[in-house]
């Protein structure tokens, strides 16, 4: 009765079990190794590497100079008709720079790589506050329709955690009708194996994984 009145009725106590510092060096063991799991795992999980040669050869325009190397390897081993540049305006140092897209600097490099111009289209997107891959990828959608052509397949080329997002904008862009593969090319400014060592490796990875998230759960198309 004195309890009951004491909490007025709202609250009761109850007995509980808590951790022994045994169970609690338990709880901190499995929680460090499914941590250290996690980092193992997560960047080879963004950097995906699963390539649909033929059709379309995508690389995007702002990838570093190593993505754009590869994208000329792959064109050469298998035969695409052309490489498909995509990117939107470039929003820093664009006055001291002649190409206002990165789908122009993009294409720009890959002629100097010493792939034949012929074999290079660039395909400039807007400028968007956001979804950026997302433009791309409806940019060069746009193209294509316009052009009148019907890709059953599309090949990225994009760098290091990017790329998992890479492909599932552009499917989400394209839609299922078109079977988007990707092929992620190691960066060179961190090692992928230990991204954690490196402030280069751990923006990227972590900042990856929660865009990864936003474009898989909350990410919604605009209206075409």
């Amino acid at each position: 009765m004195e309890q009951r009145a004491r909490y007025f009725g709202l609250l009761r106590r109850r007995h509980c079990l808590v951790p022994t510092w045994r169970g609690c060096i338990l709880i901190v063991s499995i929680f460090a190794a499914l941590l250290l799991l996690a980092a193992h795992e997560v960047h080879p999980f963004l950097a995906v590497q699963d390539p649909v040669p033929g059709g379309l050869l995508v690389v995007e325009g702002w990838d570093a100079d190593c993505a754009l190397e590869e994208a000329i390897a792959e064109f050469n081993r298998d035969h695409y008709a052309k490489v498909f540049v995509t990117g939107g305006v470039i929003d820093q140092g664009a006055p001291l720079c002649e190409y206002k897209t990165y789908a122009e600097l993009g294409a720009a490099t890959l002629a100097k790589l010493g792939l034949s111009t012929n074999a290079i289209q660039s395909v400039p997107a807007p400028w968007v506050r956001r979804d950026r891959t997302y433009a791309a990828a409806v940019a060069l959608r746009t193209w294509l329709r316009q052009h009148e052509l019907s890709p059953g397949k599309l090949n990225i080329v994009s760098v290091g955690a990017h790329a998992r997002r890479s492909r599932l904008l552009y499917q989400k862009a394209f839609g299922k009708d078109v079977r988007v593969g990707v092929m992620a090319v190691p960066g060179k400014d961190y090692d992928p194996a230990c991204w954690w060592r490196s402030s280069a490796g751990v923006r990227s990875t972590i900042s990856e994984v929660l865009a990864y998230a936003y474009a898989r759960v909350l990410f919604n198309e605009p209206d075409a």
